[in-house]
């Protein structure tokens, strides 16, 4: 049995949660900041959420495939994104956007706006803000988001089979190599592979839920509720 798959999958979630993380806390900001537009660019970003992972990985194809400008000039530089490990990390990145997307802007939403207008008040700067009192005070919601999206990079099927393919210590995932054992009818390694996605899913709502139970009891403590 190759444990190839397990390599695959846990660098194509670090790094598509990575992008993740930067452009859904980003994107959320922008989306809280614009006056016009707000609703279509959040259903936008909120889209890969609820579309079946085929659709999504039917665009990916339209977008990156060798007909495209943009698949072209990638190919051409010698960073193809269709059956390759960056079509592994471009399907989780589409697909696991949205949850920190709306993490972010929901705790971005929640926090006390004063506090920004406090900073505003003492000369510091849009950026200075954005770092020293939105992320400290909205910290715990966009990681719980983080979290849930590296599990879900950890997870993807759909999109991830239709732009990378299923090549074996290239762009076969644990979720792909699931798919392929069971195909194949060899069940052993089929309860291998899910016992192994299970454990680190756990794992990683396990972590999450203690995060926040901690961050929950400090900003308990430092309201006076304990």
């Amino acid at each position: 049995m190759e444990f190839t798959p397990i390599w695959i999958s846990l660098k194509t979630a670090v790094i598509a949660t990575i992008f993740t993380t930067v452009f859904g806390v980003l994107f959320a900001y922008l989306v809280m900041k614009v006056k016009k537009g707000k609703v279509f660019f959040d259903s936008v970003f909120t889209l890969p959420m609820v579309l079946p992972p085929t659709v999504t990985g039917f665009l990916l194809l339209v977008v990156f495939g060798k007909n495209s400008m943009i698949g072209r000039f990638l190919t051409d530089i010698g960073c193809p994104i269709v059956f390759s490990f960056w079509g592994c990390v471009v399907s989780a990145f589409v697909c696991s956007f949205p949850l920190v997307y709306r993490g972010a802007r929901g705790a971005f939403e929640q926090m006390d706006q004063e506090l920004i207008g406090i900073g505003k008040t003492l000369g510091l700067s849009e950026v200075t803000i954005f770092f020293r009192v939105i992320i400290p005070n909205c910290k715990g919601s966009i990681l719980a988001s983080v979290m849930l999206a590296f599990a879900r990079s950890m997870g993807e099927f759909g999109a991830t089979i239709m732009v990378a393919g299923n090549i074996p210590g290239k762009t076969q995932t644990m979720a792909t190599a699931i798919y392929t054992a069971v195909q194949s009818g060899n069940r052993d390694i089929v309860y291998i592979w899910v016992i192994i996605m299970i454990a680190i899913a756990f794992v990683g709502i396990l972590l999450m839920n203690i995060y926040e139970g901690r961050c929950n009891r400090k900003n308990g403590r430092e309201r006076g509720f304990f």
